[in-house]
Formats: C-alpha cells, structure tokens, sequence
C-alpha cells in the first residue's frame, strides 16, 4: 500500500519553517553528507513523514527552488515597474551578492551545482530556475529598452545568462579567503555593470 504524498506549498509558514531547518542541516552535513534522516531530524519529522513531503534530495531542491523563485518573483516586480529597470536591478545584485556569502545559501547552492552534473533530476530543477531568472532579467530589459521582446532576446539573452552565471560565481566564492573573496566580488560586480551598461546604452540609441 502506497503513503499519500503531502502537498508541498512554498508560500505556506509551515512550509517555508522545514525548508529553512533543511537549509541549516545541509550547510552543517553538506548536501550529500546530509542524510535524509538527518534532514527530518532538523525538520522536527519523524522520516516517515519527512518522505511524504520529499521523496528525495531532488524534490527538496525543487522546493528550494519554488520557494526561492517566489521571492524573485517579488524582486524582480518592483524592478520593472521602477522609473531606471536596468538601475534597479544593478542595485538589487549589489546587495544580495554581499548577502548570499554571508548566509549558508552561497555554499549550498555551489553544492547543489556541483550536485546538478551527476544527477539529471537536480540539472532540472537547477535549470527551470536559471530559465525562470532569465526570463524575469529580459522584462526588465523590455522595460529598459522599450524594444519588443523578441528583438531583446535576441540581442540580450546572452547578457542574461551571463550575469546569472556571475552571480552563481559569486555566492560560490562564500567559502574563499576574505581578502580573495572581497577583491573578486568587486571585479565580478564591474563585470556585471559594464554588462548592464550595454543594455542602458541600446536604450538611449533607441
């Protein structure tokens, strides 16, 4: 006889509450040192009933990530409708850089990375979230330029993927030396402003 599956609901306090003791536990275990019995364990749940929520370490990923894309959602609302988008969002990544290496979230995420090359359930998960980002990073570029959605992806999809991938390098750099980390934040913050600029600048062509 098959257990029942419970409904995962990102939003939900309760939900949000066992991802945040999940978060603690892999920073503590690291993601494959944690077992799924130490996750229930930090969660406050028996395992029998940690296995209804999450089957495995991958469906915890994709809840990670439904309730990570939630509040980026949220970021990237504000950004659009703001008088500057392209200024908004170079703001937005200067803080939350700093932010993601001073939590457990920069080196849990370059774990899950690492994790996402050997398993394709995890290379899923990791991929719907970078696809969703860079879909929010083009409408704020529509806001910016003014131009169609097309004619953006085609100019701009690159400059998306590529400040993603700057931002991933950069909350991975949470376990360097902090001299190291703070001289290669700084170079990877100018990288990503003179990536914007060009966004700004088919703006004033425009």
């Amino acid at each position: 006889m098959t257990t029942a599956r419970h409904e995962f609901h990102p939003a939900d306090q309760r939900s949000s509450a066992i991802l945040q003791s999940v978060r603690s536990a892999f920073a503590e275990k690291g993601f494959d040192g944690a077992s799924m019995q130490d996750l229930a364990r930090a969660a406050g749940m028996s395992a029998a009933n940690f296995y209804r929520y999450f089957p495995s370490k991958a469906a915890i990923v994709d809840a990670l990530i439904s309730h990570d894309l939630m509040v980026i959602q949220q970021d990237f609302g504000q950004i659009i409708t703001a008088p500057h988008p392209v200024q908004a969002l170079r703001s937005l990544l200067g803080r939350r850089i700093p932010e993601h290496q001073s939590c457990e979230d920069g080196a849990l995420w370059a774990e899950i990375t690492a994790a996402a090359q050997r398993k394709p359930d995890i290379w899923a998960s990791a991929g719907r979230m970078e696809s969703q980002i860079r879909d929010y990073m083009l409408g704020v570029f529509v806001a910016e330029t003014g131009w169609p959605r097309e004619k953006v992806a085609e100019v701009f999809s690159a400059h998306a993927a590529f400040i993603i991938v700057l931002f991933k390098s950069a909350s991975m750099a949470a376990t360097m030396p902090a001299e190291i980390r703070g001289a290669m934040t700084d170079m990877i913050l100018a990288t990503i402003d003179r990536t914007l600029g060009e966004v700004s600048s088919a703006r004033l062509k425009a």
